[in-house]
This record gives structure tokens, sequence and C-alpha cells, in this order.
């Protein structure tokens, strides 16, 4: 088969360009762009984070669990409560060594966090972290 293609009658003969390889390629290199992107993982519930100077970005991969101002502990969008903290950690740093990040609402009790640090170190978590969001500059 000839890259090129001829439009027209005999008598003018032009050559084309066959596009459809281009569109090929371009198509491969969108899939593949797609398949490697990393996705963030939520926790599925909006959090009223506190504020802190000191606040720091840390790494996207990692095992975020979430305290609601209602008091529920949650992770990937589902309830499971201070008891289930240690099974969840424990089967996420199966894979590898992952930091646990706690986001907590900033009107949760200070005992009902601790719980839940104690729990994640307990499941095996080397570092356990508390999210905030960076202070107004205004305030």
């Amino acid at each position: 088969m000839s890259r090129f293609r001829s439009f027209g009658s005999d008598e003018g003969e032009s050559a084309g360009i066959d596009m459809s390889p281009l569109i090929d390629c371009v198509f491969i290199l969108l899939i593949f762009f797609i398949v490697t992107t990393t996705f963030v993982e939520e926790t599925g519930v909006e959090v009223d984070k506190p504020q802190a100077a000191s606040s720091v970005n840390l790494e996207k991969n990692s095992v975020l669990l979430a305290i609601t101002a209602k008091g529920e502990v949650v992770y990937g969008g589902q309830e499971i409560g201070v008891g289930g903290v240690q099974t969840v950690v424990k089967r996420m740093l199966e894979k590898e060594e992952l930091p646990v990040i706690v986001q907590a609402d900033q009107s949760v009790p200070s005992g009902l966090l601790v719980r839940v640090i104690d729990e994640a170190k307990l499941g095996g978590a080397a570092k356990v972290s508390l999210a905030t969001r960076k202070e107004d500059a205004g305030q």
C-alpha cells in the first residue's frame, strides 16, 4: 500500500498524505498519558481543616483518613469507625510504606483525633500527619 493517494483525474496527478498513521499515533500517545497519570485519592467527604502557618505540602501517595464534624471516621468515602483504622492502615501498608494523613474537621474533639492517630500507629504507620490549610495572609 502506498503512503500517498492520488486524488482527481489522471491528467493533473496530485498526491495527498495519508493522515491515518498520524491520527493513530496521537491516540496511542493520548492513551499512554491517561494511563500513566497518577490520581490523587480523596477521602470522599468535605472536612473544614484548621489553619496553620507551618503548613507544607505532603506526598500525593498516602493513606487519607477523614474525621467529620459528626465524629465519623471515613476512608475512601465509607465510614470505618475508629476500630477500622488499624485494619485499613495494615492493609494499605502491606503493599508499600505510605504515610498516613488524617484530615480532621476543626470542631473534632482532640480525644477522638488522638485515638485515630494511635490506631494508625498500631496499624504500623511510621508517619502520621495532620492535614491543615494554609493560614490566610490577611488574618
